[in-house]
């Protein structure tokens, strides 16, 4: 083995002595509260299904009949030949939801939430006047797309020390830049507070929904709606792989920043559009989300979510975890040490139970942690289990 490769094999090493390797597993059944992992079905508590769409028949038939209409692949960039009528609809549909916070808002699609993620802020921090304020607990393509991005970069863990930064700013062109439900913590970002502070400094608001789109709010019209905002600073990315059910993302906010990404942001320029057939699925999912159904399955969610706390929290006072609060149906159990939470992760896996450690660099040092996550499939017995498998 040569010098090169050498290298590779001993930092491999190090991150093995931390405790920090991570390995895949093989899913050989649909995305579902009980899925066969590796050959064997396991229950699981950590996928970002959230509304249990993955796997619904409408969205199934859905897929089918756009494949059928519109092929497999799209061929181009959505500036080239790849943007098709699907496509064009399901931003038409999503440029709706967002006018209940934004006024006249427009949105485009892209082919990841860390896609986009990279094209807000390296499209809209690509300037010497402007300045991004990130919120340190941010998600890692935030955190990139700031990296990348030209402009000035602060970064806030609360809202004195952020509005001291916005003052002293001399930026023609003000970034706030924050997740609304953060991932690993599962609680809301103080949405209402960020967007005072972008109307006082003359900012604009960047929040990453990914965890709150299709969940929170009215008809599932997620977080900016749940906080009752309203402004044409606001601008809304949200994914489409989580609660959606299927895959993308998308970002909604002022027609002329829209057209401003649109023909400066290189990941919507320089990447080929998503399949066609999976933008005629989201059109079905975005109907089940706001209709009756999505209402339903967000019921369940809030019940399963206080049948879990009630079931964590002695157990969590009993072993010295944390268990923070999350009105999200992220719930995250903080064990402390990598190995500690790899053993509890290991025990679950062993009694059937699907619910990976949490370790650095995703969470800060010291707070390794199960991420508890629940789908409106899973059953109150299914909580049962959990609660029954993390007893000693």
């Amino acid at each position: 083995m040569s010098a090169l490769f050498e290298r590779f094999q001993v930092r491999l090493a190090e991150r093995a002595a931390q405790d920090l390797i991570r390995t895949r597993r093989i899913a050989s059944s649909p995305t579902a509260p009980r899925q066969v992992i590796d050959g064997v079905e396991k229950l699981l508590f950590c996928s970002n299904d959230y509304l249990g769409l993955a796997d619904h028949p409408a969205l199934v038939q859905a897929l089918q009949e756009g494949a059928e209409r519109y092929g497999v692949g799209s061929g181009a960039s959505h500036l080239i030949s790849g943007h098709s009528e699907a496509h064009e609809a399901l931003e038409a549909e999503l440029a709706r939801w967002a006018r209940d916070c934004i006024p006249d808002a427009r949105a485009i699609t892209l082919c990841t939430g860390y896609m986009a993620n990279l094209a807000l802020l390296t499209g809209l921090g690509d300037r010497e006047d402007a300045q991004i304020f990130s919120e340190r607990l941010n998600h890692a393509s935030l955190i990139d797309g700031a990296r990348l991005a030209r402009a000035q970069k602060s970064v806030y863990t609360e809202l004195g020390e952020l509005e001291a930064q916005l003052r002293a700013s001399t930026a023609a062109t003000k970034l706030i830049v924050s997740d609304a439900v953060f991932s690993m913590d599962g609680h809301l970002a103080p949405l209402r507070e960020l967007l005072a502070l972008a109307e006082a400094h003359d900012a604009l608001l960047l929040v990453d929904d990914a965890h709150g789109f299709g969940v929170l709010g009215p008809r599932g019209r997620g977080s900016l709606a749940h906080c009752g905002l309203r402004s044409e600073r606001l601008v809304w990315m949200g994914t489409l792989g989580k609660a959606a059910g299927v895959a993308g993302a998308f970002i909604a906010a002022h027609p002329s920043l829209i057209e401003w990404l649109l023909q400066t942001a290189r990941p919507t320029i320089f990447t080929t559009a998503s399949p066609p057939a999976l933008a005629h699925a989201l059109l079905k999912s975005l109907e089940l989300i706001e209709g009756e159904e999505g209402e339903r399955r967000r019921d369940q969610l809030e019940l399963l979510r206080a049948h879990l706390v009630e079931g964590l929290a002695p157990l969590a006072a009993a072993h010295g975890w944390q268990l923070p609060h999350s009105d999200t149906p992220i719930q995250p159990l903080i064990v402390g040490e990598n190995a500690a939470a790899l053993a509890l992760s290991a025990r679950l896996d062993a009694r059937g139970l699907r619910v990976p450690a949490i370790r650095p660099p995703t969470v800060a040092v010291g707070t390794a942690r199960l991420r508890i996550t629940l789908c409106a499939d899973h059953q109150s017995d299914d909580i049962d289990t959990l609660i029954r498998a993390l007893q000693p």
